[in-house]
């Protein structure tokens, strides 16, 4: 079968498998990846650095071993070092940036097998739920162009879903995994905090993973690349039993809760009910109980909150003396709306600081508690369908219309940056108009494995794998 067709029919394990079997040669993979970058990537803007020539030379020093066994694959352009190697950030003030040093996750999925060919568009510091930014442009999603990737992740899941290669590192600090899988079609898994290495920005809210058009592929990524240091500040020790496990053997019958509701500023697109009321249905068949039910939420305080944590780290980053761009950022280096952040940050005192993270403790208690009675939540990952470029503007200076204007598309996904419990966004359904919308399921902290077997039933209930977007 010639490599082309390989990279339809096979996820990032078969293809690592036929590398192992030496059916097929990972310099030519490699090849056939930059190849539909080349051919593909002008229609979604996903790649913004094209390191095919450090692929190439990553290669020659041998095929690596882990369970990818040279897959091609993305970095998120965002806080992701590599020594020699651009990291823009998705900002203008980044453009000429090169890491002097190597970043600790990145080492973890070179072990893992997986070689760098590239790195993947982002919102300006993950601050946007669409990834358009000065800098490089919009990012285009594959089923309809007219529409938004989404963010910050978006370049990751728009190179995927256009079939460039099958997984692509992500990260979320409010749903920058979850939100671009919903809206291109993935699979997108945010681990538990402590997990895997997390970055201790945005008061530990952010984590690190993938998206990817199969559940295995996620969940033997998170297998390798898992079990942070012991004196990390967020912790939680390696499994005992592999998270690929998870998708083996029959499946326990879990007790699932699910709700639709909303913040009462926050309206619920009817194709977004469907798709969490068509999934319930689905879960039930499944053999699974299913009980309409939804945990207590202050959803102004979470907001609030984010706001503060958000603009002060933002604030942080950009003012003088940061260790990455010590002489600090001007208003002319950033867009309007990272600007605006900065000033508002810088403006936060620590008394209100410590007032959001403690909000972020008893958003993470009740979530917790709810939890402890169910096995599962379920809701949509999103409020709305993915949104129309243009329709998040980062370069206007209306500060509490942008946070207004992004609460559809955070309502359901950031309430699990701030409990740290593991949530994934699952391609379930589809619009009339052929737009992809998500279902979150969550679970508690720790339970991993536990997403990873429902999505594996949902996966072979509802296959996603062959549909495929326009690109």
């Amino acid at each position: 079968m010639p490599l082309d067709a390989l990279l339809d029919s096979h996820d990032g394990l078969g293809l690592a498998d036929l590398i192992r079997r030496s059916e097929i040669a990972a310099p030519e993979l490699l090849e056939a990846v930059i190849a539909r970058i080349g051919a593909r990537d002008h229609q979604v803007n996903a790649v913004v650095h094209r390191l095919f020539d450090q692929a190439r030379k990553d290669l020659g020093e041998g095929t690596p071993g882990g369970p990818f066994a040279g897959l091609p694959f993305l970095l998120k352009d965002l806080y992701t070092f590599r020594r020699g190697m651009p990291c823009g950030n998705g900002s203008r003030w980044f453009a000429d940036y090169v890491s002097p040093f190597d970043d600790a996750m990145v080492a973890r999925w070179r072990a893992a097998g997986l070689v760098t060919v590239g790195k993947s568009s982002t919102s300006e510091f993950g601050l946007n739920v669409s990834t358009e930014t000065l800098q490089h442009g919009a990012t285009r999603n594959p089923w309809n162009p007219a529409y938004s990737a989404g963010g910050s992740s978006g370049g990751a899941a728009a190179a995927v879903a256009a079939g460039m290669l099958p997984l692509a590192h992500a990260s979320d600090g409010g749903g920058s995994i979850r939100i671009p899988a919903s809206c291109c079609g993935l699979f997108g898994l945010k681990p538990s905090r402590g997990r895997n290495l997390t970055s201790d920005a945005w008061a530990g809210l952010t984590a690190f993973h993938a998206v990817s058009r199969t559940v295995r592929d996620s969940a033997a990524l998170l297998d390798a690349v898992c079990g942070p240091p012991v004196d990390h500040p967020y912790s939680l020790p390696k499994p005992e039993q592999p998270f690929l496990s998870a998708l083996d053997g029959k499946a326990p019958r879990l007790r699932i809760a699910w709700t639709t509701k909303t913040p009462d500023w926050v309206p619920l697109h009817p194709e977004c009910r469907a798709a969490v009321e068509r999934a319930a249905a689905i879960a039930e068949e499944l053999g699974h109980e299913v009980v309409e039910a939804g945990p207590a939420i202050d959803y102004q305080a979470l907001g609030q909150a984010m706001v503060v944590i958000v603009a002060a780290n933002m604030a942080d980053a950009l003012a003088p003396g940061n260790l990455l761009r010590p002489k600090g950022a001007t208003r002319a280096d950033v867009e309007v709306m990272t600007w605006a952040f900065a000033e508002r940050g810088a403006k936060i005192a620590a008394v209100q600081y410590l007032g959001a993270q403690r909000t972020i403790r008893l958003i993470g208690d009740r979530l917790h508690a709810f939890l402890a009675d169910y096995d599962i939540l379920m809701t949509p990952t999103m409020a709305q369908p993915p949104m129309k470029l243009g329709a998040l503007d980062t370069n206007s200076d209306d500060f509490d219309g942008f946070n207004s204007a992004v609460q559809p598309y955070v309502a359901f996904t950031q309430m699990f940056n701030m409990s740290g419990q593991p949530a994934a966004s699952l391609p379930l359904h589809w619009t009339e108009e052929g737009l992809p919308i998500g279902v979150q399921i969550a679970a508690p902290l720790g339970e991993e494995a536990r997403l990873f077997s429902l999505a594996g039933q949902f996966e072979e209930a509802c296959p996603w794998f062959d549909r495929r977007p326009p690109v």
